[in-house]
């Protein structure tokens, strides 16, 4: 165990995120998200029995969201016709907001075929066992400022 660290980052997980480099991207997906298929060229990281929240929160504790892009975060759009409400949209916001200046102006919306292909060129996709619809979310790296 390490001083500091959530208890919810996996030694694979921290791994990850400390290999990933600035621009790398990150998926955090819902329980519905075909993460093995998006993710055959990408680190697969099971959580199955966490929430995308929790996760969030714990990863922005030690992962720096990119400055030189205006939306280092992304969501999967929902799609036209489909009635679904995203009131996990507002939580991840509020989290965001705790580690990043910019709060919910860094967060951006992605068609959801187009999240998809974004996706598939994901350094790595966490895979939770999120039951919330459109929770899928993309974290682009930033760099590490002490």
């Amino acid at each position: 165990m390490l001083k500091g660290i959530p208890k919810i980052l996996s030694p694979e997980l921290l791994k990850v995120l400390s290999e990933m480099g600035h621009s790398d991207r990150l998926v955090i997906s819902d329980g519905n998200f075909p993460a093995e298929s998006m993710g055959k060229d990408a680190v697969v990281i099971r959580c199955d029995g966490h929430g995308v929240p929790e996760l969030l929160d714990a990863i922005l504790q030690v992962f720096p969201l990119d400055t030189y892009v205006d939306k280092p975060v992304n969501l999967m759009e929902v799609m036209p016709g489909d009635d679904v409400e995203t009131p996990i949209w507002d939580t991840y916001k509020e989290i965001i907001t705790k580690y990043d200046e910019r709060g919910a102006k860094c967060v951006g919306n992605i068609e959801r075929f187009k999240f998809y292909d974004e996706a598939k060129t994901a350094y790595a996709i966490i895979a939770t066992g999120e039951s919330a619809l459109y929770a899928n979310i993309m974290l682009q790296k930033g760099v590490v400022v002490d």
